[in-house]
């Protein structure tokens, strides 16, 4: 894999597991994964989305900024979790929960996407609405691996740092499609990003979100057993 887009390509769609969010009763094989990724990225292209723009995402463990980040990456853009309330213009969508939406100040160069409960402002998009009418097929972006992917309050690390990271994740704690990872942590945290939301789904495992996910492995958070990553 030379990008993370290549982790959701046509031929990882399969029956397992993919993703698991007890606390909203929510569960994805990699087939529906694969494919609402897709849907998500295709819409972040209609409200401008590409190539080196930030989409900020809400750090929330349920499947919406999960997919986000995915969908987000395969049109090359950055990625940045907990965004701050004031958002830059740099900044062209941003994700949050319907109910956390009125905390950020945006100005008009930004998307608001929000889901939960529908938006009552008609110039908010709605996720599950909006992302779940869009065309499922792969975007058709090109990205390299030296493109920058994962935003940080101290650096952006590219795609090529994350999946590099996420391999010696995977190759260190032994995973693979058997595997069941428990994220805790903080997606805010780009060492839980790495271990807790690529690394399993680069070995085909089974990623569960959630303070009180449980796991054979897990990243963040009470009883982790999957050691914090360097980026290089």
């Amino acid at each position: 894999m030379d990008v993370l887009g290549d982790a959701i390509a046509r031929d990882r769609r399969s029956d397992a597991t993919a993703l698991s969010a007890p606390a909203v009763g929510r569960e994805y094989d990699y087939r529906r994964f694969c494919t609402t990724a897709w849907k998500a990225g295709n819409f972040l292209r209609l409200l401008g989305v590409r190539g080196g723009v930030t989409v900020g995402i809400a750090d929330d463990p349920i499947p919406e900024p999960v997919l986000t980040l995915f969908g987000a990456a395969a049109l090359g853009a950055v990625v940045r979790f907990g965004p701050p309330e004031t958002i830059d213009d740099g900044t062209r969508a941003l994700v949050v929960p319907a109910a956390a939406v009125d905390d950020y100040e945006v100005g008009p160069a930004t998307k608001r996407v929000v889901y939960g409960d529908p938006p009552g402002d008609p110039t908010i998009s709605y996720f599950e609405r909006d992302v779940w009418s869009e065309n499922p097929t792969e975007p058709p972006d090109h990205v390299d691996s030296d493109d920058p992917l994962l935003w940080t309050s101290g650096e952006t690390y590219t795609h090529g740092e994350i999946l590099a990271a996420a391999q010696r994740v995977v190759d260190e704690a032994g995973l693979d499609v058997d595997s069941t990872v428990a994220v805790r942590g903080s997606f805010a945290d780009p060492s839980v990003v790495v271990a807790g939301l690529i690394a399993p789904i680069v070995a085909g495992a089974q990623v569960v979100i959630g303070p009180e996910a449980t796991g054979e492995r897990v990243v963040g958070g009470d009883g982790e057993d999957i050691d914090a990553v360097e980026i290089t």
